[in-house]
């Protein structure tokens, strides 16, 4: 799927966009715009793709995308409910002339961080919710004006974290932006074979030494970590949602040794397999 520069248009009669998605899956692949996003999670879960971050979304989450960072949300395994998500999109210039009043010292800080994506704890999140659902239907003018506050006590009161890694460029052209598609496609549809690097750099048409440098360059970690944080995300779902044995979730993620599952497991979420499902359920 061809990568894309989207331009987005405010809501009628506002100066930002508030909008409610609905649908299957996020229909939007690895792309970029001008705009600064905030996308709430109200349904569905799968994997996020944020600069070089992956990480694994589900009810609650809460992330705020800086100008031209690429991102994208992608649904992974059997949903039990269609996506449905609060995005919120505005131009740099919405917020520019307030920025350096002393009273917009935390959202200035907050902005600054967002060239790198900011994922904010759930539980904050998660009070924000109301507010949030409220922003849609309001008027224009109370629509601003409690866009503001939202964004205010994100910036003041709430817990949050950066996700894209310093070093990473945003500065991608479309035919890397395009591999990039291809390369999370592929990853999707064929993680529980074993790939191997002449696979899937021939998917992208490059040498496998081209395709290793551009993937270290791009995501500051090699192809097969990426996969196997693939899995691993996968698999955590899997432990919370579903019944299966731990060596049932390890082969449908595509391990076949249960010893080298729980080594992956331990080493990306800090904690083996078992003590993942406990603390969930014990929540």
């Amino acid at each position: 799927m061809k990568a894309e520069y989207r331009s987005i248009s405010p809501s009628p009669g506002s100066s930002f966009k508030t909008s409610v998605f609905e649908g299957k899956e996020f229909i939007a692949s690895w792309h970029f715009h001008p705009q600064y996003e905030l996308t709430y999670i109200l349904g569905s879960s799968g994997i996020r793709y944020v600069g070089d971050n992956m990480g694994s979304f589900e009810y609650g989450d809460l992330v705020l995308v800086g100008s031209n960072l690429p991102h994208c949300w992608k649904t992974i395994g059997e949903q039990k409910e269609d996506v449905r998500c609060i995005i919120i999109q505005w131009d740099e210039d919405l917020l520019l002339p307030w920025l350096e009043k002393e009273e917009f010292q935390h959202i200035r800080q907050l902005i600054r961080l967002a060239v790198r994506g900011i994922h904010f704890e759930k539980e904050d999140a998660i009070q924000m919710e109301s507010k949030l659902l409220q922003l849609v239907d309001l008027p224009p003018f109370e629509r601003l004006l409690s866009f503001l506050q939202i964004i205010q006590d994100l910036a003041a009161n709430a817990s949050y974290k950066c996700l894209a890694g310093q070093g990473f460029t945003s500065n991608l052209t479309v035919m890397e932006s395009e591999r990039i598609n291809l390369i999370y496609n592929f990853v999707k549809e064929n993680h529980s074979q074993q790939i191997s690097l002449e696979e899937v750099s021939k998917k992208v048409v490059m040498s496998k030494e081209s395709f290793c440098r551009f993937f270290k360059k791009t995501f500051r970690k090699s192809f097969f970590e990426f996969i196997n944080e693939y899995k691993i995300s996968m698999a955590s779902k899997m432990l919370i949602a579903t019944d299966l044995s731990i060596s049932e979730i390890g082969y449908k993620v595509g391990y076949n040794n249960l010893s080298f599952f729980n080594r992956q497991f331990q080493k990306f979420m800090n904690m083996s397999p078992s003590k993942y499902r406990k603390m969930y359920r014990d929540i």
